[in-house]
């Protein structure tokens, strides 16, 4: 099978999809990932920050039977594998987006299965932050709102920044295996010339780019991470 994937009529093909298809296969992947985790933060961030701050002792404390209803909320989306949970939100995706296939619906069941794993990586990094710094803020008066935004956030931001890398890159694997159901991107190149058409070659070059595509946003974020650490600046 190697041999084969690396005769001269294979190389040439794969050099010919890669030139007319991966360019629009890479923007609708880096598209997707970017828009999905959008979302999720923007539902998973202050979902987030209501599991640390709404528990019993918590600077904004919410009844017990709601809080333990968001965990299992939260517990049962995350248990269900991607590729039924696709398959589930088809009328959800079909009201939102008016198709259950093609890149920009797939983005729905990106969003409904990474704001879960956001809302936990949120709750991850408020936990660490100092409980004396909270403690201090309540004890010059500051309101529970205040205590979230310009405490517990901007304290937890460099541990914040380094969940959300690991969850871009996990949403740009999730990405890939839409392609299974119509979604667009490396995945339906990937799925489609190297499951059904037997062209591993294009296969691998589409892995090789999702590879190098998770490396990109890994050492951005990671990046990021350090320089709003003001640990590694007092260090300096």
């Amino acid at each position: 099978m190697i041999e084969k994937m690396f005769e001269s009529a294979a190389v040439a093909e794969a050099m010919q999809i890669l030139k007319n298809e991966f360019p629009l296969a890479l923007w609708e992947t880096f598209y997707v990932t970017v828009a999905a985790t959008a979302f999720a933060v923007l539902l998973g961030l202050p979902l987030g920050v209501l599991l640390v701050a709404g528990e019993k002792g918590g600077v904004l404390p919410i009844p017990k039977p709601v809080l333990h209803v968001l965990n299992v909320i939260i517990n049962l989306l995350r248990s269900v594998p991607f590729l039924i949970l696709m398959i589930m939100v088809f009328p959800l995706t079909r009201l939102i987006v008016g198709t259950a296939v093609g890149t920009t619906a797939s983005i729905v069941p990106l969003v409904i299965a990474s704001f879960p794993f956001v809302a936990r990586l949120v709750e991850s990094s408020l936990r660490e932050v100092d409980p004396n710094i909270i403690e201090a803020a309540q004890s010059m008066g500051a309101t529970p709102m205040q205590i979230i935004f310009k405490v517990m956030l901007p304290e937890s931001v460099p541990s914040l920044l380094s969940n959300i890398t690991i969850a871009i890159t996990t949403v740009l694997g999730y990405s890939a295996m839409s392609g299974i159901i119509g979604g667009g991107g490396l995945g339906k190149i990937a799925v489609n010339y190297g499951y059904y058409r037997y062209k591993y070659l294009v296969m691998l070059l589409a892995v090789i780019l999702l590879i190098l595509l998770v490396q990109l946003f890994q050492t951005v974020g990671t990046r990021l991470a350090a320089k709003t650490d003001k640990r590694l600046k007092h260090k300096k």
